[in-house]
């Protein structure tokens, strides 16, 4: 899938720098050249010895030396994409504050191909305030991120900063360069819960992981779409090569996705809460032993799926909507999609072990009629809803 391109691969500072090596193997494999820069801190990990066997193409690793042969620009100007694989938090600095003290930083600085990073570092220093600042600033300047994942680190802790698998890279790079069915498309997926304050430490939510809506984005840039992925307060990895906004409420979930607009389609997976509390309070309410507790009154959330629905100028050509149901799933299912005028429904089952679980069995709604999907992973259902969705948008 990627013969004829020419990938620049930096690596940086961090012990999971050894799968820089894995991926190497995989992206020649596909067809692609590789040509590696090695940083200071990558060589603490891997030898620029095995990056040259594996590439089959000389490691670079020293500015003045590559100055003398070819010079940090053609180094910059050679290739399709650069993968920053693994970016460690410091060259992630380095890059949002355009520091240049060695040939990796020069280089990113002085391109114009493509750039995607794999950021790799302890789950605190990801969370970081000043890391976070960093990424924002990244992709506001079209910066592509794969990952973080979450599990253990090389230490015995475990959370968001895990360097995503080679194969999982190796997708994010050929959705990056390899045009497919739904390069050119925008999509607009919605993902995870709502949480509707009740005061500043209490919330009304609807049980979602995110799970499916993130592999629903992730199944859509693989097939070459744009993806606007709005997330509520979830703990999934962002799907790579993908736009990811995040929101608290069902009315800022709203707002995003208006201002997502225009977009082919919207698949609205997000569990939005229905009710949010009219008047929430300022302060953490108490509880007083023997008071009767205080009233909640409820007021209505926007109807996110129905809003996008609509008929008008900024309607999507395919709107599909999910419903949850722990009875009668089909027959809700397609009175919801004549109820809010979208095209599709995902009907699933969620009165067993699906949230948060592994595995789905949906039911697909359409005007033509109901198609029962058989149970398998999630992210299979996500792949199976990609490929339909790229046939109705063809």
């Amino acid at each position: 899938m990627l013969a004829g391109r020419r990938i620049l691969l930096i690596v940086s500072g961090s012990v999971a720098a050894y799968k820089a090596l894995e991926l190497t193997r995989l992206l020649r494999r596909d067809g692609a050249t590789v040509m590696a820069v090695l940083t200071a801190g990558g060589a603490r990990f891997v030898t620029k010895e095995a990056l040259a066997a594996i590439s089959g193409e000389r490691v670079h690793d020293d500015l003045w030396a590559a100055e003398a042969e070819i010079g940090h620009i053609r180094l910059a100007r050679w290739p399709d994409l650069i993968a920053v694989v693994p970016a460690s938090a410091d060259l992630l600095a380095k890059m949002a504050h355009g520091l240049t003290d060695d040939l990796a930083t020069c280089v990113l600085l002085a391109t114009r191909a493509t750039v995607m990073v794999a950021p790799a570092m302890n789950p605190a220093m990801w969370a970081h305030p000043a890391t976070e600042a960093n990424m924002a600033a990244l992709r506001a300047r079209g910066v592509l991120v794969a990952g973080p994942g979450n599990g253990p680190m090389a230490e015995a802790e475990s959370g968001p900063g895990r360097l995503m698998e080679p194969a999982e890279l190796l997708a994010a790079i050929r959705a990056t360069l390899v045009a497919g069915p739904l390069t050119g498309r925008h999509l607009l997926v919605t993902s995870g819960p709502t949480h509707e304050p009740i005061d500043p430490v209490r919330y009304i939510a609807n049980r979602a992981s995110g799970r499916q809506g993130h592999a629903i984005a992730g199944a859509l840039a693989a097939l070459g779409a744009r993806v606007t992925l709005v997330s509520g307060p979830v703990t999934q990895p962002d799907p790579p090569s993908v736009t990811v906004v995040r929101v608290e409420s069902a009315r800022e979930m709203l707002a995003a996705c208006q201002a997502a607009l225009p977009a082919d389609g919207a698949i609205c997976n997000a569990a939005v809460a229905d009710w949010r509390t009219a008047r929430a309070a300022d302060q953490k309410m108490k509880k007083v032993p023997g008071a009767v507790p205080p009233p909640l009154e409820l007021a209505l959330n926007p109807d996110i799926l129905a809003t996008l629905s609509a008929a008008g100028p900024a309607r999507p050509r395919l709107v599909i909507g999910f419903a949850a149901e722990t009875e009668k799933v089909v027959e809700n299912a397609v009175a919801k999609r004549a109820r809010k005028g979208c095209d599709w429904i995902v009907a699933n089952d969620v009165s067993g072990d699906v949230m948060g679980g592994a595995e789905n069995t949906v039911h697909l709604v359409t005007e033509a009629g109901v198609e029962d999907w058989p149970r398998m992973a999630k992210e299979e259902v996500a792949r199976r809803l990609a490929a339909r969705i790229a046939e109705a948008l063809a």
